[in-house]
């Protein structure tokens, strides 16, 4: 995880999402990022040791050196499978890895959260299993200037790109992409039309989703994930001098029925036909409307008449 977690920032990447499923003894782990990108003709090489797609040098941080071309090979020789799964220069990159846990052991909490105690000397102190979520914690703090990194299951971590991609592409944009690959990749679940569409775009970013749950996030029912640094909050405790870092609850979205969007759908379409009229608009689109924990987002397209 650590390895994944310095590649992607080293690329330049600024938001870095995690997808962290086990099935029976099979740990699949997704790491998509928003940085520089791998090119195509070096999807396979840079799982060889001493290559690497970046200009850097090697470089040290707090684990260590870096930035040899070793990262990326020293997860191919430990996992079951380590594969690009898309990426193209300055679009960002998904990197897929499964690993056998019962070859490749791994603490069987990994569920828990982990507590940081400061010291006097203002140092941190850390405390709970050495599982997936205490390195991505450690790493979050370490790099907090350069990246934002999220993690949960791949419903939530589709469902955190998916809203993003819609909050960032114009609708024009996504109704009219007749190249989802020109997007950059964090934005492109955000043009599917479909539940169908959405889990063929996240089974290509190495996602498995079925469509019913597509279908959830879509409808705005599947959470959607805060930087894992906004579920870390520091409270002092009774009776103790350290303050002590416990995880937060998260936020989740109204669910609302589709019975509910298409009423709410039809009283707005009711009220922009008399706008479209006015500005030469076309009347007859559909709108997208996404429930959220503090909003309710309506979108409609504007589609100019011929």
């Amino acid at each position: 995880m650590l390895e994944l977690l310095r590649n992607s920032r080293d690329a330049h990447a600024t938001h870095i999402f995690i997808a962290m499923a086990k099935e029976g003894e099979q740990r699949h782990l997704t790491v998509i990022d928003d940085g520089d990108g791998i090119p195509e003709e070096m999807h396979e090489r840079v799982f060889e040791p001493r290559v690497t797609s970046k200009l850097d040098t090697s470089h040290m941080d707090a684990w260590g050196l870096h930035g040899r071309g070793m990262a990326l090979y020293s997860v191919s020789v430990n996992a079951n499978e380590a594969r690009v799964m898309q990426s193209e220069s300055r679009k960002g990159c998904a990197i897929k890895v499964e690993t056998d846990v019962s070859v490749l052991g791994e603490k069987k909490d990994q569920s828990s959260f982990p507590t940081f105690s400061m010291s006097d000397e203002k140092t941190v102190s850390v405390r709970g299993p050495r599982n997936i979520l205490r390195t991505t914690c450690e790493f979050a703090i370490d790099s907090r200037a350069q990246c934002s990194v999220y993690i949960g299951s791949p419903a939530e971590v589709c469902s955190t790109i998916y809203y993003y991609g819609l909050a960032t592409l114009s609708s024009i944009d996504r109704l009219f992409c007749k190249d989802v690959a020109s997007l950059p990749l964090i934005k492109r679940l955000a043009t599917a039309r479909t539940p169908k569409d959405l889990a063929e775009l996240a089974e290509g970013m190495g996602m498995s989703l079925s469509e019913r749950t597509a279908r959830r996030i879509m409808d705005g029912q599947v959470s959607v994930l805060s930087p894992i640094l906004d579920d870390i909050v520091i409270e002092s405790q009774p009776n103790d001098a350290h303050p002590r870092i416990r995880q937060r609850k998260k936020t989740r979205p109204y669910a609302l029925t589709q019975d509910d969007k298409e009423l709410l759908a039809s009283g707005v379409m009711d009220a922009y036909a008399e706008i479209s009229r006015r500005y030469y608009l076309e009347a007859g689109v559909e709108p997208s409307i996404q429930a959220k924990a503090d909003r309710i987002t309506i979108t409609i397209p504007v589609v100019k008449r011929p």
